[in-house]
């Protein structure tokens, strides 16, 4: 039974949308390890004039009261190309999207996800995914292991509590996220230095880092590598062009060259390593405001970042080069430059490598092979719609 003193409102305009990142900032203050976010970089990310992501997608935002007290919030969304993609990747026709899932309690819960379902099932879906807040680019997955650390940037944390109101909504898991910790005080195995320095002895082969004086041209040819090599993963959907330029702009503050690689084959760009500051020490400290002193403890962390864990998101091998022995030889020649680079210009320790698909047997045996553990683990839910 749900809950008839729970009332679901649809959020329309600018109002609306900053009531919505509100109350999703209100729920994160409460957990302990939650890192406070930029509500300006927030507000971005769900106004259809800023985010290129709902060029392709429909959605509607819900926020729940309980006697007029909001008790939670939920998006149910659409993305158009992800319905163009087979079925056994992940989404595909019918494959409608719930996500900025928060709640205050399992009936508040049940009632958001109701309501999604029925946005979802009245627009033709025939299953609801989540949660994904809003694209697969963005913050995918619940947290269902990791919530006694806090996340580094890019990442989503949430309670415990809500994997058991999902799962007791009828949902049930379809993929794993996993991130890895890795100690990058120590350098890495033998064998691994091995291969390392047989690829560094290749003269086919050249390592170099990004050049932001060519920034633009770099996130063309870094994106084109990642739309090619992880274009038979479960949940990709590919970038647009304009995707392309808005991440190009939104990801140039935090490069720094030296820890942000790209291999070529033969002159050619093959794959990419990307790897991030962690702004989140710096957020924390200044609980996510800019002013009145945010910004001047922002903009020091952002010239030098000095002893920052490290996060390396994204990588990718051309898939032509996928289960060759060059594709993890480029993985860790890349990787091993960005611990040494890292470790000496910045006083690194500690790094995190993720989110890797709990299918990717490649990428978690280089994460294996580099003594990197899981630290983290989201889950990506899935329920049929009943006509």
């Amino acid at each position: 039974m749900l809950d008839a003193n729970v009332v679901i409102e649809p959020v329309e305009g600018k109002k609306g949308r900053a009531e919505f990142v509100d109350i999703g900032r209100a729920f994160a203050a409460r957990e302990p390890h939650a890192v406070p976010q930029l509500r300006s970089e927030q507000l971005e990310l769900v106004n259809p004039g800023k985010n290129p992501f709902f060029g392709h997608a429909s959605h509607q935002l819900f926020v729940a009261r309980r006697g007029g007290k909001p008790v939670g919030r939920i998006s149910a969304h659409i993305d158009h190309l992800a319905l163009e993609l087979p079925r056994e990747q992940g989404f595909g026709p019918g494959a409608g999207m719930f996500g900025y899932f928060d709640a205050e309690d399992e009936a508040s819960a049940h009632r958001l996800l109701a309501q999604a379902e029925h946005w979802l099932r009245d627009r033709g879906m025939d299953r609801a995914i989540g949660p994904i807040s809003m694209s697969i680019w963005e913050e995918p997955g619940l947290l269902t292991k990791g919530q006694d650390h806090a996340p580094l940037i890019m990442m989503g944390h949430h309670p415990a509590a809500y994997q058991d109101w999902i799962e007791s909504a009828g949902y049930a898991r379809v993929m794993t996220l996993l991130t890895y910790d890795l100690d990058v005080t120590h350098d890495f195995p033998p064998l691994v230095r091995r291969i390392v320095q047989s690829g560094q002895r290749n003269e086919r082969i050249t390592v170099r880092t990004v050049d932001k004086k060519r920034w633009d041209e770099e996130v063309e040819v870094i994106l084109a590598i990642l739309n090619d090599a992880w274009s038979n993963n479960w949940g990709f959907v590919p970038f647009t062009p304009e995707e392309i330029a808005y991440a190009g702009k939104k990801l140039k503050p935090v490069i720094h060259e030296e820890i942000n690689m790209i291999a070529e084959l033969d002159g050619r760009p093959v794959a990419f390593m990307l790897t991030f500051p962690d702004v989140n020490g710096v957020l924390r400290k200044v609980d996510g405001k800019l002013f009145p002193f945010g910004w001047l403890h922002l903009l020091r962390w952002m010239r030098k970042p000095m002893g920052s864990d490290m996060r390396v998101p994204l990588m990718g091998v051309l898939k032509e080069l996928h289960n060759s022995r060059l594709a993890s030889q480029l993985a860790f020649m890349m990787i091993s430059q960005i611990r040494e680079t890292a470790t000496r210009l910045y006083g690194t320790q500690r790094a995190e490598i993720g989110w890797i698909l709990d299918d990717n047997r490649g990428m978690k045996a280089i994460a294996d092979a580099i003594e990197s553990s899981v630290n983290r683990e989201y889950a990506i839910y899935q329920k049929p719609l009943a006509r």
